[in-house]
């Protein structure tokens, strides 16, 4: 993939792990040699079928029926892009007891490691990080927003082209947007063999969906202005 350096404010890795954590509608779960699907999340989350919490530190011995366990997640794009992949998270410690796929009670965990794994690497992220965190407010709404511009209104992905730094090569054969977050939009470009990742960030922060409108709009109305006095951004 070619990439072009994103020097426009974007989710920190920490955010992005808990944002994958919070929304999860599914998660693998690996333990003691078994792969087990858990679907019920239900928007909830990993937070509402798992508490996670630090390693015993106590004195004396530890709290018995402790069992290596391995929690994946993946975010995967709303929208038919190429390589829909766009991260990866793996929590990884200890349970309380042995984990049960068909229990619908809560599970204790005992969190040794939280990895993000993404197009810039992998980060690692405490799990003090992690709970500091906001989830980002347009993740449980992301999807129907990206998919809304998609099938109802794909003439605005080549207007918002326009506000590409530096501007895409030619050879670009379909863009598509790839994620929305309260920083901004990321667009992917989509070329014969490769395709590269462009970010389109907010004139602020929003706080809340209700105000992802504005800022949208905003993003069209200077990509118009550029439009209509024939100017290329180079």
């Amino acid at each position: 993939m070619r990439r072009i350096p994103l020097s426009a404010p974007a989710p920190t890795a920490a955010e992005r792990a808990r944002s994958i954590v919070g929304v999860a509608h599914s998660m693998t779960v690996v333990s003691e040699g078994r792969h087990s699907e858990v679907r019920r999340l239900d928007g909830a989350g990993v937070m509402g079928q798992v508490h996670l919490h630090a390693p015993f530190e106590g004195s004396g011995t530890p709290p018995g029926g402790r069992v290596p366990v391995r929690l994946e997640l993946t975010d995967v794009a709303p929208t038919p892009v190429r390589d829909r992949l766009r991260a990866r998270v793996t929590l990884t410690g200890l349970l309380a007891a042995p984990y049960d796929p068909e229990s619908t009670e809560s599970t204790c965990m005992e969190i040794g490691q939280c990895v993000l794994e993404d197009d810039n690497g992998r980060s690692y992220v405490t799990l003090q990080e992690l709970e500091a965190a906001e989830p980002d407010p347009l993740a449980t709404c992301e999807a129907g927003m990206l998919t809304h511009l998609v099938d109802d209104h794909p003439e605005l992905v080549p207007l918002l082209l326009r506000l590409a730094r530096p501007h895409p090569d030619g050879d670009v054969q379909r863009a598509l947007p790839l994620g929305i977050d309260r920083y901004g939009l990321t667009l992917r470009l989509e070329h014969a063999r490769s395709h590269q990742d462009i970010r389109l960030p907010f004139h602020k922060p929003v706080s809340h969906v209700d105000h992802v409108g504005p800022q949208i709009h905003a993003l069209l109305a200077a990509a118009r202005r550029l439009s209509h006095t024939g100017r290329l951004i180079t």
